[in-house]
């Protein structure tokens, strides 16, 4: 993947050492969405990127971060992984260059780096972080149509056609702004999780633009589901959806397939639907969420997600409040799962 090419003097250090040093974001849309500058402006206090220089000074990746300031914490959270910048950087330059970011944000007078938003796949993690694996699932939109199809599984693409033949139909337009966002916030809700309040969601989708698409399945002017997705020319991300309790069977089924055609047409790489725990329970809500994902064609990607007490009083507090507050965060939820996991990686 292509970033911007700006090249900063640095002193000399071993061949597997990566500086971390701010630089002037330069998005384009041939980057990863979520390192544009007015999605980081719509979602964090403070925000930039950080540029990873070799020992020649040249640029090699790069990583956009925010910062919230929350009881007077300073939280910093990454809303994308490590990208590449004009070749591979292997796993143990990555690992540099995110042991130099914790000291950078150390500099910065950060107090903790929480677990990064659920899109977010890092290879690796810095020395001293707490880590849990975790993925998401992919669908790969460089093949036909037809091999897309056939991808889905039997009854999946049973349940899609049904939807058809009983009259559901797929609209778009950011005009489904407020009952797209009052359906997801009730799904939360039956799910017993929070949602972002109408502001913060009204900002997110107008800071994405053009970026942004939000998806509506109706049958006889009723709205079943909706989805907001985020995309650029690396990948689309399934960021939020909600059902209708008396949701026709193959709704949502029918909007993915639509988004999935869309994206494709579009020039789009990935589908991605943003996050999957790694072997959840048998018999899980997560379980069942991870297999709707694999029978439209999906693939598990995986990595690490992870966090980094910067002063560790301050970090304590806000591992106290999570904890009380939803029982810990994804990292304490899995991290057990870190032990004996081995991460496959492709260079």
């Amino acid at each position: 993947m292509e970033c911007v090419s700006d090249c900063i003097a640095a002193p000399e250090l071993s061949l597997s050492s990566i500086t971390a040093e701010p630089i002037p974001i330069r998005w384009s849309p041939d980057l990863p969405v979520f390192a544009k500058e007015e999605f980081l402006k719509a979602v964090g206090d403070e925000y930039g990127w950080l540029g990873g220089l070799d020992q020649h000074g040249t640029l090699r990746c790069i990583l956009p971060y925010t910062i919230v300031q929350k009881l007077g914490v300073r939280l910093v959270r990454f809303r994308v992984e490590t990208i590449a910048c004009g070749g591979a950087l292997d796993i143990a330059e990555e690992k540099s260059f995110l042991n130099a970011a914790v000291e950078h944000f150390r500099k910065m007078r950060a107090d903790v780096i929480i677990p990064a938003s659920n899109n977010t796949l890092f290879r690796t993690f810095p020395n001293g972080a707490a880590a849990a694996p975790y993925g998401s699932y992919v669908i790969d939109l460089q093949q036909p149509e037809d091999v897309l199809w056939r991808n889905i599984s039997k009854g999946s693409r049973h349940n899609i056609n049904v939807a058809k033949k009983d009259g559901v139909t797929i609209r778009e337009g950011m005009e489904f702004l407020d009952p797209a966002y009052d359906l997801i916030r009730e799904t939360f809700r039956r799910s017993k999780l929070d949602f972002m309040d109408r502001d913060a969601f009204r900002r997110l989708a107008l800071a994405l633009g053009d970026n942004g698409k939000i998806l509506r399945a109706e049958r006889q002017n009723v709205a079943h589901s909706y989805a907001f997705f985020a995309f650029s020319t690396p990948g689309a991300y399934w960021m939020y959806g909600g059902n209708i309790q008396c949701q026709h069977q193959g709704a949502m089924k029918l909007l993915l397939w639509e988004a999935i055609r869309q994206f494709r047409n579009y020039g789009i790489r990935t589908v991605d639907f943003y996050g999957a725990r790694i072997n959840p329970p048998k018999g899980s809500k997560q379980e069942g969420i991870n297999l709707m994902k694999k029978h439209l064609g999906a693939s598990l990607s995986e990595g690490f997600m992870w966090k980094y007490p910067i002063r560790p009083w301050r970090a304590l507090a806000y591992s106290l409040g999570v904890r009380l507050l939803r029982g810990g965060d994804i990292v304490d939820q899995e991290g057990k799962r870190l032990r004996g996991y081995s991460l496959r990686v492709e260079n």
